[in-house]
């Protein structure tokens, strides 16, 4: 799809979707650089262009003609969720639903519980119903392609959330956290960790990385190894198990059991004589958590670990230094960003102009990005302030009584 119709990003576009989105509990980060901000308002209520459903391209006021809108009110926008197994995935989920509907639009949500089969049948559902825009968190990102040809044959519209949907020409955009900026991070926050330390070089650390049919999993990897690779070159870090590709290291299913029986596994065959590991990169806090609790159930130090998506446990483990950071990327801005992508669509036939491109294999899908954040002790009340634990039981896991 041509992109000439120019929009960017609007405050008050952001605005009007953050009060459908109850819950947010922490100061998110700002938008990724690209994001130009205007005055223009969120086209709702009265800022609709009238449309009596013919197939002509409405007046404007000044007498001249504007290109017809994608979307009118009330039309229907698929939701299809790869599942609800860590919290970010299971926000998403429950605050989709209304705050497109607080937008003026209908709703349908589904989760596909991790499993690529269920969710093409869901997406199929979403077609027979009509759906004018699919937003799709993919459970596997390339194994979407004929449904989505499916999709786009029917002239609807097709975003990815969060993760990339590749080796399909059938994608219209992807709305995402930078991912290999977040792996970046995630190494950086470990070198930062083990500095902060004070262990001594070279530093032994352990890898972990997501699930492979997660196309995310594998840029965080490649970005937390453009940091830490240099280092093991010139043999200021060695991975203990020498374990260091991403198959090698790879969470099937992003599953904790299974990050955690691998850890066990590791220390009782790399580690007899009782010295764990310094620091292991971690690729979400999940994960992180199951490291720990195999280091501390082995009877190991607590090595150094970072992670990812800031959970409300892991933010309590980051406050009472237990886990060393936790990268945030919060839902809501995600959610937000989406739906001001979906929004423009009621007085556009074309979505934004992305912040930038990246090839998924067969298109160069243009990309609306944010920026994540590294929280540790340092900052976690700038962030995760206790005073916007929005209850007990989040103020509880924030360590915050």
């Amino acid at each position: 799809m041509a992109r000439t119709h120019v929009i960017r990003v609007a405050t008050a576009a952001l605005v009007v979707v953050g009060l459908a989105l109850a819950g947010s509990c922490a100061r998110a980060p700002g938008l990724g650089h690209g994001d130009a901000q205007t005055d223009a308002p969120a086209p709702s209520g009265d800022n609709l262009p009238s449309y009596d459903g013919k197939d002509e391209t409405p007046p404007t006021e000044g007498g001249g003609v504007q290109p017809l809108a994608f979307l009118l009110p009330g039309d229907l926008i698929g939701v299809s969720m790869p599942w609800q197994g860590t919290q970010n995935w299971a926000e998403a989920f429950a605050k989709f639903g209304p705050a497109l509907e607080a937008a003026g639009l209908r709703a349908v949500v589904d989760d596909a519980g991790n499993d690529s089969g269920k969710q093409i049948q869901q997406i199929e559902a979403m077609i027979a119903q009509e759906a004018k825009v699919l937003v799709v968190g993919a459970v596997d990102g390339t194994q979407l392609g004929n449904v989505l040809d499916q999709a786009k044959d029917q002239g609807i519209i097709i975003l990815g959330y969060d993760r990339m949907i590749d080796e399909t020409t059938s994608v219209d955009g992807v709305v995402q956290y930078g991912a290999f900026t977040t792996g970046v991070m995630e190494g950086q926050a470990l070198i930062q960790g083990l500095e902060e330390k004070g262990a001594a070089k070279p530093w032994t650390i352990e890898l972990f990385a997501g699930a492979p049919t997660d196309p995310n999993a594998t840029l965080f990897f490649e970005g937390a190894m453009s940091v830490l690779q240099p280092l093991i070159a010139a043999r200021e870090i060695i991975v203990g198990s020498g374990e260091t590709s991403f198959t090698e290291v790879a969470t099937l299913e992003w599953a904790n059991e299974k990050a955690q029986t691998r850890m066990e596994s590791l220390l009782t065959s790399t580690y007899t004589d009782g010295v764990g590991p310094v620091g292991v990169l971690t690729p979400n806090d999940a994960i992180s958590r199951a490291i720990l609790t195999a280091c501390e159930a082995g009877g190991f130090d607590l090595p150094v670990v970072d992670g990812l998506d800031a959970e409300d446990i892991s933010i309590g483990w980051v406050r009472e230094g237990r886990q060393y950071a936790t990268v945030s990327k919060p839902t809501d801005q995600l959610i937000a960003r989406t739906l001001v992508a979906i929004n423009s669509l009621l007085t556009s036939p074309e979505l934004p102009v992305p912040d930038f491109t990246h090839l998924n294999g067969v298109k160069d899908v243009g990309i609306y990005t944010l920026s994540p954040t590294i929280i540790t002790q340092a900052n976690i009340d700038e962030y995760y302030p206790c005073s916007k634990a929005k209850d007990a039981e989040q103020a509880t896991n924030w360590k915050c009584n």
